[in-house]
């Protein structure tokens, strides 16, 4: 969580603005009453031009009310811009817990009757098997959603102690989708490397596998195609190494690439798609990609034509890794 100074606040903020406003009110009242009568003594007993220092004080108090007028201006602006930011967190949290809530309660009602099922009734050994395998799904679902929330919690309070490790992006990729080629058996996903293709990056193994379980998972689940594709590249671009995954899944406005990024959004085409999500997932991909000293880009056509994502992690020279391999 970021820190907030108390002087900045918006609350100090409010009050800086309602002090300015009543300075200025009392500044008015106060040179156009007391500073004029003196000004105007002054002027009688020395029989100077009176027009010369009316306009002279003219001129100071236009400039100081300016001053106070504007920054009475933006104080209401802070605190307009600060209440709408609240009420977009506040509905936003809102609907993350209702998401989240339904993620949860899902697979819980899902195992809950499976498990009635098998209780009340004598099931064949095959049918048994067929509702075992759903339930170590569902249990398999919750635990995402769990490790989700704690690594977000994780990621925010920034821990400290992270351990990277350089290794080849290719063949990282190629071996987390080996052996999780079980969740993705409903979709094909085609890795494009040429051979021989190497390049090493310097990553947290642990936190990476979740970027691309999140990328991945993202271009099946929302996706209204009978079979999910995703197409896996790389390439270089100057001193980095570019990760692209591109789907055919329900894309999403243009103007809407960076906003997906932001904690709790969620695409409003996702509420036609077959699973729902809590908004989190491509947040936490960007903080980890942040975290790796990288950038991660979204790119679609719009509704209905596929997403590219595009992660872009500093290369490091095979050298390097031969020293750090010593």
């Amino acid at each position: 969580m970021k820190r907030t100074f108390w002087f900045i606040h918006p609350i100090a903020i409010f009050v800086y603005s309602i002090v300015a406003l009543a300075l200025s009110l009392f500044l008015y009242i106060y040179w156009y009453v007391e500073v004029s009568s003196g000004l105007q003594r002054v002027i009688a007993k020395t029989n100077l031009d009176a027009e010369q220092f009316v306009a002279w004080q003219t001129w100071v108090v236009i400039m100081v009310l300016s001053i106070l007028v504007g920054i009475i201006l933006l104080g209401i602006i802070f605190v307009f811009v600060y209440q709408r930011k609240t009420l977009f967190l506040y509905r936003s949290q809102h609907k993350f817990i209702n998401s989240f809530t339904h993620e949860l309660k899902t697979p819980v009602t899902s195992l809950q009757l499976y498990l009635e099922t098998m209780v009340r009734v004598e099931l064949p050994r095959d049918k048994q098997k067929k509702y075992l395998g759903y339930m170590l799904d569902d249990v398999s679902r919750l635990t995402n959603n769990i490790n989700g929330i704690l690594n977000l919690a994780r990621l925010e309070a920034k821990v400290q102690g992270v351990e990277f490790v350089v290794v080849d992006l290719v063949e990282e990729v190629v071996e987390f989708y080996r052996k999780n080629e079980q969740l993705f058996r409903e979709s094909d996903i085609q890795v494009n490397k040429s051979e021989g293709q190497k390049y090493y990056c310097s990553i947290n193994q642990a936190l990476f596998q979740m970027v691309l379980m999140n990328l991945l998972s993202n271009g099946i689940r929302y996706n209204e195609n009978a079979r999910p594709k995703i197409d896996i590249s790389f390439c270089e671009e100057g001193n980095n190494i570019q990760l692209a995954i591109v789907d055919n899944g329900v894309g999403f406005e243009k103007s809407q690439a960076r906003k997906v990024f932001r904690k709790f959004f969620q695409i409003e085409q996702q509420e036609l798609t077959r699973a729902g999500g809590t908004g989190l997932g491509l947040y936490m991909v960007d903080q980890v990609v942040r975290l790796h000293k990288g950038k991660v880009t979204a790119h679609s056509e719009g509704p209905g034509k596929g997403s590219e994502f595009v992660v872009s992690l500093p290369r490091v020279e095979l050298e390097h890794k031969e020293i750090g391999d010593e």
